[in-house]
C-alpha cells in the first residue's frame, strides 16, 4: 500500500471490505442519465473509475457497455469487487500515480471516494490520463440528516471521525476551479437504500473506514448504541425492511483541449 493512502482509508477499508460489498448502498437509476448526458459515457467509453473499491459504481459503468478499468489502492476492496464483476479490469495503485497512459480514457469517475485523494496534484493526474474533452466525474452518497434518526445515527459516528475526510465537508472542493478544466457542475438526485436494519444500518455503519478501524471493544460499544437507536425509532423497530434515505450529490467538468 502506498504511503500516499490516507492511513484510515487503508486499515478501515481493508478490515471492511467484505460488510462494504453488502451494506453500502448503491446509485440512483437517474446516474445513467447523468453518465450519458453530462459525461457522455456509453457503450464502447473507457472510463477510468478511481477509487473503484468493492464495486458498487462499477457495475453501473459495466451495465451500460463501458469499458472500466477499476483503480484503488485497498487489494481487500479489489478482492470483492473481482468476485461480483470478474470480466472488469481491476489494478492497485494510488489515484495520484495511475498505471495508464497520457489521453488514454474518455473519462475518469470517482464515486463516494474523491475525497480521500482530493489534491491538486491528483487533478493533474486525471488530466494527463483523460483526452482532450474527456470528463470527470465524482459522485457521493450523503445521508439525508433532516430525519431526526439519521441525524442521530450521524452523531454516533462521527464521534469516531478525527481527521478522516468526508464529502460533507466540501474539503474536497479544494483543487477546483482546477487549470485545465471547465467549472464544475451539479446534479442533485435522491435515493433510497432499502434491507433489513442489519444491513443497512448496523452494516452501513460498520463499513464507515473510521469506524472499522476501531478497535474491537470499541466497535462493540458503536454497534450496541445503533442498535438501541433502532429499536426506539418505531419506523425502524422490527421491522423486516427500512429505508435508508440519501441525497446523491454528482459534479462533472471537461478535460479542455
Amino acid at each position: 500500500m502506498s504511503g500516499s493512502v490516507n492511513p484510515v482509508a487503508g486499515t478501515g477499508f481493508a478490515r471492511g471490505a467484505g460488510v462494504y460489498a453488502t451494506s453500502r448502498p448503491g446509485y440512483p437509476a437517474a446516474v445513467g442519465d447523468w453518465l450519458h448526458d453530462r459525461l457522455g459515457v456509453g457503450a464502447g467509453s473507457v472510463v477510468a473509475e478511481v477509487g473503484a473499491g468493492t464495486g458498487k459504481f462499477t457495475a453501473l459503468l459495466a451495465a451500460i457497455g463501458a469499458e472500466v478499468v477499476a483503480i484503488d489502492p485497498v487489494a481487500e476492496m479489489l478482492r470483492e469487487l473481482h468476485v461480483a464483476l470478474p470480466a472488469v479490469r481491476t489494478i492497485v495503485a494510488p489515484a495520484d500515480r495511475l498505471p495508464l497512459g497520457d489521453a488514454s480514457v474518455d473519462a475518469v469517475v470517482c464515486a463516494t471516494a474523491f475525497h480521500w485523494f482530493a489534491t491538486a496534484g491528483v487533478v493533474t493526474e486525471f488530466h494527463r490520463v483523460l483526452r482532450p474533452g474527456g470528463t470527470l466525474g465524482l459522485i457521493w452518497n450523503v445521508r439525508d440528516t433532516s430525519v431526526p434518526w439519521v441525524a442521530e445515527l450521524s452523531a454516533i459516528t462521527n464521534r469516531h471521525q478525527d481527521d478522516a475526510p468526508r464529502e460533507s465537508e466540501a474539503a474536497w472542493r479544494a483543487p477546483f476551479p482546477a487549470p485545465g478544466f471547465t467549472p464544475l457542475h451539479e446534479t442533485r438526485l435522491r435515493y433510497e437504500h432499502r434491507g433489513t436494519p442489519e444491513d443497512v444500518i448496523v452494516g452501513r455503519t460498520l463499513s464507515t473506514s473510521f469506524i472499522a478501524a476501531l478497535p474491537e471493544s470499541t466497535k462493540a460499544e458503536v454497534v450496541a448504541e445503533v442498535r438501541d437507536l433502532i429499536a426506539r425509532t418505531p419506523n425502524l423497530a422490527e421491522r423486516d425492511e427500512v429505508v435508508f434515505p440519501y441525497l446523491t450529490t454528482a459534479y462533472d467538468c471537461r478535460r479542455l483541449d
